[in-house]
């Protein structure tokens, strides 16, 4: 995140990188160009995570507090002022003050797609292009509040909302059915687990691929089995081109 400057401001985003422009490597908008704002904190602690560097308070001293003008400076910057996508993460990108920066950048001509657990509602979900609500499965180890992933899916109003669901085994997969169920309106994304991520200050990119290959086979003659056409099995393709390397 280099030359992003510290801004002091009443309503400030603790940042832990912006980079791109690169691709959405996953879920519903899967190959779209896009800059990334990864937001630090989260409110989870997911026992796979491969985004600790902004998630664990022991890398709090690297996430950089900036005003929604800064941040929007800094994707003008990197896209050199074309409008694209911008994707909010984290983290949890819902548990800091987005609203500013997402109608300055939609007075630019940019959109924004943002992920969440769906732990926290917020108003400004309806000024959101697209909601991703990815609620975490049994084995991340986290609990999830049904009332409120519908409040989020509440807020959202008129925003496209999906759901992406991560599936590392049969009980994640149960887990995937039941959320679908609770929300038969909305578009379904299933993901194979991501399990062996490097420590964050490990850029080796190093991941299990074929472990990963072999939980996407499985995945996808599992949903076809129960012939559940409508949820689409896509791997991580970001993870397939480039690991788990940061800033990619």
């Amino acid at each position: 995140m280099g030359g992003i400057p510290a801004v002091s401001s009443e309503t400030r985003i603790r940042v832990s990188e912006v980079f791109g422009p690169t691709i959405q490597g996953e879920g519903a908008l899967i190959g779209v160009p896009t800059v990334f704002v990864r937001t630090g904190g989260c409110d989870f602690r997911c026992s796979w995570c491969d985004s600790l560097h902004a998630v664990d308070a022991e890398y709090r001293d690297t996430w950089v507090p900036m005003t929604p003008e800064a941040v929007i400076a800094e994707v003008e910057r990197l896209s050199g002022g074309a409008p694209l996508m911008v994707t909010l993460s984290g983290g949890n990108p819902a548990i800091q003050p987005l609203g500013a920066l997402i109608a300055l950048g939609h007075a630019k001509g940019y959109q924004f797609a943002m992920e969440t657990q769906g732990s926290r509602s917020r108003s400004w979900f309806a000024d959101l292009d697209m909601l991703v609500l990815s609620p975490k499965p049994p084995s991340s180890g986290m609990e999830t509040d049904w009332d409120m992933v519908a409040a989020c899916v509440d807020a959202a109003k008129e925003a496209e909302t999906v759901l992406k669901l991560v599936v590392f085994d049969e009980a994640d997969y149960a887990y995937a059915r039941d959320a679908a169920a609770r929300f038969p309106d909305l578009p379904v994304f299933l993901q194979p687990g991501n399990h062996t991520p490097p420590p964050p200050d490990d850029d080796s990119a190093t991941v299990d691929q074929a472990g990963i290959d072999a939980r996407m086979d499985w995945l996808i003659a599992r949903a076809a089995k129960d012939h559940w056409y409508a949820a689409r099995v896509l791997p991580q393709l970001h993870v397939m081109l480039w690991g788990n390397k940061r800033g990619v």
